[in-house]
């Protein structure tokens, strides 16, 4: 077993990309980072005569992720030392990879088995971003790309059932399996779903709503981007409405949440084409006199509000 407690980071990695040709699971010890407390990565110790270089189990996960691994429990060797396994992502097992149809994101595929409401790197800037458009006193809710409903999940989850009930709820979707089972999840009343093209809105003929909603939808290939946002914002949306729009800064592989946007032609995560989604709709609804937040990691959460409204 490779033994790694004194080796830096760039060793490590150097040795990973070697090992990683001749197994997909590797073992290794490191130095315990329960051994010390409130301590920097790289903190260089000297113990009877042996070194070691510190870090938190924060810098082995990270490290994990950024080479398509997951971390297995850790075995606590000694007071001094962990042993940790790296295992290599199924990187196969991804609905990035399946057939470009409107069942991609239908019950049966690999995109519905996703719960984005079971990460925390999701539902805490998406509840922060509820939170901001003070979203107990709306009184319409569009979704856009609602799939099975786990927005309105959350939603329902942080309000009182009698403050949930008062709101009403629009979800759009062209996927009409994922649309019979939102139907399903949410037989209230003040809950409605449409299988349907939000290319083509404007035949639904729905009210404007006072909070717009579209998690990973905006930058799909087949929305014309820049205009079918501002048509939203024009013709969708009351005076006092406000905006939470979440562009996805990750990947989904082999049962992991992978953070880094990525596009054709890169081998590595490259995020020119999400933030400059992102700064336009910011510019644009700062003319328009909203003040707007961006929040997030995995997902970057734009947050938009109408100064001096709710």
């Amino acid at each position: 077993m490779k033994d790694l407690s004194g080796a830096s980071t760039l060793e490590i990695m150097n040795w990973f990309n070697a090992a990683f040709k001749e197994s997909s699971k590797l073992e290794f010890e490191v130095m315990n980072p329960d051994y010390l407390s409130c301590t920097y990565a790289g903190r260089c110790l000297e113990i009877k005569g042996e070194t070691y270089i510190y870090r938190g189990y924060k810098a082995y996960t990270d490290l994990a992720q950024l080479l398509f691994c997951r971390m297995l429990t850790p075995v606590l060797i000694d007071e001094k030392k962990v042993r940790l396994s790296f295992e290599k992502l199924d990187l196969e097992n991804s609905f990035h990879k399946t057939l470009k149809s409107e069942e991609k994101y239908g019950v049966d595929s690999a995109f519905f088995e996703i719960n984005k409401n079971e990460e925390p790197a999701f539902i805490f800037a998406y509840r922060q971003a509820l939170e901001n458009v003070n979203i107990q006193n709306r009184k319409q809710v569009l979704d856009l790309g609602v799939n099975s409903g786990d927005e309105f999940a959350l939603i329902k989850e942080l309000l009182p059932l009698d403050s949930f009930e008062k709101i009403n709820f629009i979800g759009v979707d062209y996927s009409a399996s994922a649309i019979e089972f939102a139907k399903k999840r949410f037989p209230q009343n003040n809950v409605r779903f449409f299988e349907h093209d939000i290319n083509k809105l404007d035949e639904l003929k729905l009210e404007k709503s006072d909070l717009i909603i579209s998690i990973g939808t905006f930058q799909s290939p087949n929305i014309d981007f820049k205009p079918f946002f501002l048509s939203l914002v024009q013709n969708y949306l009351t005076k006092d409405g406000a905006l939470i729009l979440g562009f996805p800064n990750s990947r989904w592989m082999g049962g992991e949440m992978i953070y880094g946007a990525k596009v054709p032609n890169y081998i590595m995560s490259e995020m020119s084409l999400l933030y400059k989604d992102v700064v336009y709709c910011k510019k644009y609804l700062q003319q328009k006199k909203f003040r707007v937040t961006i929040t997030g990691k995995d997902y970057i959460f734009l947050t938009a509000t109408r100064i001096g409204s709710l």
